[in-house]
């Protein structure tokens, strides 16, 4: 069994795997790419925007992060993600507000600090304005970004591109309601002049300190919320005159806070993160593909006919001898979704292994074990968000 949890950053949510005690430098916990798209659908999996894990440091900070989309690629880093990835930490490890980590990601060194309202700051670091450090293939233009116009269907756009360790593109707009981003933000993703696509983000302006976003993210496709996103569009939208160094971006899941300080360059994005649930997971792949991997209906055999004058299964003692190079192994079959009326191939169940296994467990441990199994791995958790004298931790 392998615990997670599951946690949200304005409705950005992803699930959390703490592997901080691994040796393995390669340790991934067996993810696959195959394997996250499954556990991240939200109709045959536990759902989520990605899944981050927890890892042993590489290069002198004190852990390492790894995220994978939806989609199963990996991005460089994600805002709302290692806001999650710290409020996580704290409230696996018991700690109190001001903890800062020193996290390892694949844009460089990421600083997240727990606030004393269970929210999370970040100093998220430099922008990137070069373009081939975004990357992009777009010229640097008078307001020192790498700047162009796109024609999409017939409809044009300015847009500014800025790095966070991962590249993205800004919009600005008059109305972001108004902008199909289902339509144009794939465009945009996927355009030539992103080589490694890019995070799409289209940009209203309701005051000089107060901007409104609308995010197609790499890799995910919409998402009420994208932190590395904001700060983006924070440095686009200030440098083409738009907006103050310090600002809220009011996304579809909820406001953050972000200001660039013109002493150290760096970003500070600060916004809350909060708990879901806590869970576990099959390990053996025969265990998890019912849940995740329902066949085509095309792919399901047909049930059995209730047809009186239909004829009798053959048993295999009463079937004419066969040239055993000949005979073709039954296709596999998802009981749970083909046997709902009963068992549709009892002279070779599918499942039948499986059900003996259960069976046996049933028999050996009585329905009270069963509950503390479940329950154990996750009282410790629970027991960690406790504050001083049993108080829990105060939360967004």
């Amino acid at each position: 069994m392998l615990q997670f949890s599951k946690y949200q950053g304005l409705g950005n949510d992803f699930l959390l795997l703490d592997g901080r005690t691994e040796t393995d430098p390669a340790f991934c916990f067996g993810l696959t790419p195959e394997l996250v798209r499954q556990l991240c659908d939200r109709r045959f999996g536990v759902g989520g925007d990605g899944i981050i894990l927890a890892l042993p440091p590489r290069e002198g900070g004190e852990l390492r992060m790894r995220i994978f989309n939806a989609d199963g690629t990996e991005p460089e880093m994600c805002g709302n993600g290692i806001r999650c990835l710290a409020r996580f930490l704290a409230d696996s490890d018991g700690d109190a507000p001001g903890r800062t980590w020193q996290v390892e990601t694949l844009a460089g060194r990421i600083v997240p600090e727990l606030q004393g309202d269970g929210g999370v700051r970040v100093d998220m670091g430099e922008p990137f304005l070069v373009p081939s450090e975004v990357p992009t293939l777009l010229s640097v233009g008078a307001a020192g970004l790498p700047q162009g116009e796109f024609e999409l269907e017939g409809e044009r756009f300015a847009a500014a591109a800025a790095g966070m360790g991962n590249p993205h593109v800004v919009v600005p707009v008059a109305d972001v309601a108004a902008i199909p981003l289902e339509r144009f933000g794939p465009l945009l993703e996927h355009h030539p002049s992103f080589p490694a696509r890019t995070n799409v983000h289209f940009v209203q302006v309701l005051s000089p300190t107060h901007l409104r976003l609308r995010v197609w993210e790499r890799g995910a496709g919409p998402t009420l919320a994208c932190g590395t996103g904001a700060c983006a569009a924070l440095v686009v939208m200030h440098r083409l005159g738009l907006c103050e160094a310090a600002a809220r971006l009011d996304l579809p899941g909820g406001p953050l806070q972000i200001s660039w300080d013109p002493s150290s360059n760096h970003l500070f994005m600060t916004g809350p993160a909060e708990l879901v649930f806590d869970g576990v997971l099959a390990t053996e792949e025969h265990e998890m593909r019912p849940l995740w991997e329902a066949p085509a209906i095309s792919e399901l055999p047909e049930p059995p006919s209730v047809d009186s004058a239909a004829p009798s299964p053959v048993s295999a003692a009463d079937a004419p001898c066969q040239d055993p190079a000949s005979v073709v192994a039954p296709p596999d079959i998802q009981c749970a979704v083909v046997c709902v009326q009963g068992c549709v191939r009892p002279e070779a169940c599918a499942s039948a292994e499986a059900r003996s296994r259960v069976a046996a467990l049933l028999s050996e441990r009585s329905l009270d074990d069963l509950v503390a199994l479940a329950s154990s791995s996750l009282e410790s958790r629970s027991r960690s968000r406790q504050g001083p004298g049993g108080a829990p931790l105060e939360g967004p």
